[in-house]
């Protein structure tokens, strides 16, 4: 007896919020088009779609050519359209009422620009936890996806991966369909004839199973060869026409299989995300030990039987790996709490669409894919945060100096601010500044990565190559070793101390400060460092930070010694042209080049992208060195340097016997 497969395929277009324009110029160009105008010349493949909110509204205003496709193509009930939070939150990451409001506000989206409100949600990176039912619930979502390495993990057998399940959380439930991970490794890499006898050999090994397919429509189009592969040579057209041409395959919407459909039965999942996410979350060494056993029992032969019980951690571990992804997060809950705190009419539309953005995912997390590493990501996050922050100060004002466990390590944080400027500091041990917000330009200069180890460097380390595609087809991203610049030894060696401003050493001897003063202003004192004693006042007046410093040593020396403060200043424009540098009234060229300079009494950093300048003056005048702060990273397109700031390195000698002070006073000044 001959069984028929329903094929329930659906594309998801992510794009990050703060992406640049060009990149989603190009995605378009290359993908999301030609994508939606392949699949219009197929009236009868019906497929999902789901388009992150901030996208969406890229797209209506930029490309709306292509939005028409789409609005035509739901019209004659071909595309679904599928929900999710509306900038693409970690839904597990976020508090439930937020939850609610990110899933109803693309809801409402979707409705406003196609008539359709959505009956399924995409999870972010099919992040799954137990805790986002009932919010699902609520928001009026009747199934998600995840992948079927999730139902595994909760003990499912094969056939059992062929259909939606339930389950439920305190008596609220939805259902939840399994991804095929064969099919997302097959589609589209594998010649199109062998994607289709796959999908057709589904209900023949398990009768009555669906082909559930649901992966980032960038694979048609956007990773390398796909464009040629998938338009030019045809592969896209010949799996439609493949689909529709066999009589053992029968393409249908997910809500259709949905009704016509009853659940298996009741699952309960546990807190997993796909299997390459579980490996990326993982500390460098833990990590390496994962790839390995993996590779291990792949060898042996068993990795299918077993890959559900080698499961790597959850997505919450990246709050852990990277610490300045842990502040961008504790710094959205404390406004969110700060927001959902006024009473109703006080919270803004303007509000609620900065907390939102501030909740987008990918400057959260960083794997073959992820934004925490990409500077311009972090600063839309932090451009919401800033925007927020401000907007919330104005309807309930603040003490001008509080202190305040931020990122919920157990020691406070003092949080000194004006209506200009704000700065975080981390009292012990450098009292040096975390975060420095800047209100009038929206922005966060203290917002850099540290270097640190990854596991992936061993592929560089090792001078591993480029995998070719195995048998016909191309090479997955997930296959690739490629550099997109040349990387040293000394490019993966991580930072030793925070990129933190205004940390101070005597010589080489990092100053640490044992007490403070926090009466109008911050004053950190008892820095002792081989005799030195140092202090440190930070002061604000306007737009204008003022830290004064005095260090005296009562011991005799002959030789003079060196006082070095350093700070890291998030200049968006990176090492691209819109950043200029002068000293003394004199151009130093851009951001991107170490550059030094003597005697210099005031510095200034002109970033046309950030809109405004920062003029930094020294008093007694100064030594230097400037150079760009860069990190190593990994994306779909291989292996790059990347510019997180400018490292700033301030130094004056000091004489024992005597006392010096030193005064560096920081103004910021937006453009006209």
């Amino acid at each position: 007896m001959t069984h028929s497969t329903p094929l329930l395929l659906g594309v998801h277009a992510p794009q990050p919020v703060g992406n640049f324009p060009h990149v989603i110029d190009d995605a378009v160009l290359r993908c999301y088009h030609p994508f939606l105008e392949t699949m219009h010349r197929f009236p009868d493949f019906p497929f999902a779609i789901h388009i992150s909110g901030w996208l969406l509204s890229y797209l209506v205003g930029r490309h709306p050519r292509t939005i028409t496709l789409l609005q035509e193509m739901v019209a004659r009930n071909q595309a679904e359209l599928v929900g999710a939070g509306d900038t693409e939150p970690v839904l597990a990451a976020i508090p439930h009422a937020d939850r609610i409001a990110q899933i109803e506000a693309m809801a409402s989206r979707l409705e406003k620009h196609f008539g359709q409100r959505p009956v399924g949600a995409w999870l972010t990176e099919r992040v799954w936890d137990p805790s986002v039912v009932p919010a699902l619930n609520e928001a009026g979502v009747r199934y998600v996806m995840v992948d079927d390495y999730h139902f595994l993990c909760a003990g499912a057998a094969e056939h059992q991966l062929g259909g939606f399940h339930r389950t439920e959380e305190n008596g609220q439930s939805i259902d939840v369909f399994p991804i095929s991970e064969a099919l997302r490794y097959r589609l589209p890499f594998s010649e199109a004839t062998a994607a289709v006898s796959y999908i057709e050999g589904i209900s023949e090994q398990y009768p009555g199973s669906a082909g559930i397919y649901f992966d980032d429509i960038e694979k048609f189009g956007v990773w390398p060869e796909t464009y040629s592969w998938v338009y030019e040579k045809g592969w896209l057209e010949q799996f439609l026409g493949g689909v529709l041409d066999s009589a053992h395959i029968q393409p249908v919407r997910f809500r259709d299989y949905l009704a016509q459909n009853r659940p298996q039965g009741i699952i309960y999942l546990p807190t997993v995300s796909y299997s390459e996410m579980n490996e990326w979350t993982l500390a460098p060494d833990a990590a390496r030990c994962y790839a390995a056993f993996r590779e291990q029992e792949k060898t042996a032969g068993r990795l299918e039987k077993r890959k559900a019980l080698i499961r790597g951690g959850t997505w919450k571990n990246f709050l852990t790996r990277y610490p300045e992804s842990n502040w961008m997060h504790k710094r959205m809950l404390q406004l969110s709490q700060r927001f959902h705190a006024l009473p109703r009419r006080q919270q803004s539309k303007t509000m609620r669409e900065d907390l939102h953005e501030a909740q987008a995912n990918d400057a959260y997390w960083h794997g073959l894919f992820g934004g925490i590493y990409l500077p311009h990501l972090r600063r839309a996050v932090f451009n919401a945060i800033v925007r927020l922050e401000a907007q919330l100060d104005r309807i309930q004002a603040r003490p001008a100096l509080e202190t305040t466990d931020v990122d919920m390590d157990g020691v406070g944080e003092l949080l000194y601010h004006n209506h200009a400027l704000q700065l975080i500091i981390r009292p012990e041990p450098s009292a040096a500044v975390v975060e420095w917000d800047c209100y009038a330009l929206r922005h966060n200069l203290g917002d850099t990565l540290a270097r640190r180890d990854e596991a992936y460097y061993d592929k560089i380390r090792h001078g591993t190559i480029e995998h070719e595609a195995p048998g016909e087809g191309i090479a997955s991203a997930h296959d690739r070793v490629s550099f997109k610049t040349d990387i040293s030894a000394e490019d993966l060696t991580p930072d030793t101390t925070p990129c933190h401003s205004f940390q101070e050493w005597i010589d080489e001897s990092a100053v640490t400060y044992s007490e403070s003063s926090l009466q109008d202003a911050p004053h950190f004192s008892g820095g002792v460092v081989d005799e030195w004693a140092v202090s440190k006042h930070y002061t604000l007046a306007e737009n204008r930070l003022t830290v004064d410093y005095r260090i005296e040593s009562a011991r005799k020396r002959v030789e003079a010694q060196r006082f070095r403060t350093r700070l890291f200043l998030a200049m968006p424009s990176c090492d691209g042209p819109a950043g200029q540098f002068f000293a003394n009234g004199s151009s130093q060229g851009g951001f991107g080049s170490p550059i030094h300079g003597e005697a210099t009494r005031e510095i200034v950093l002109e970033d046309m992208v950030m809109g405004g300048k920062i003029v930094l003056h020294f008093n007694p005048p100064v030594r230097w060195w400037s150079a760009p702060h860069l990190t190593v990273s990994q994306s779909e397109a291989g292996f790059e340097k990347i510019m997180q700031a400018l490292r700033l390195e301030l130094e004056w000698p000091v004489q024992a016997g005597k006392a010096h002070v030193i005064e560096i006073q920081a103004e910021v000044i937006p453009h006209d």
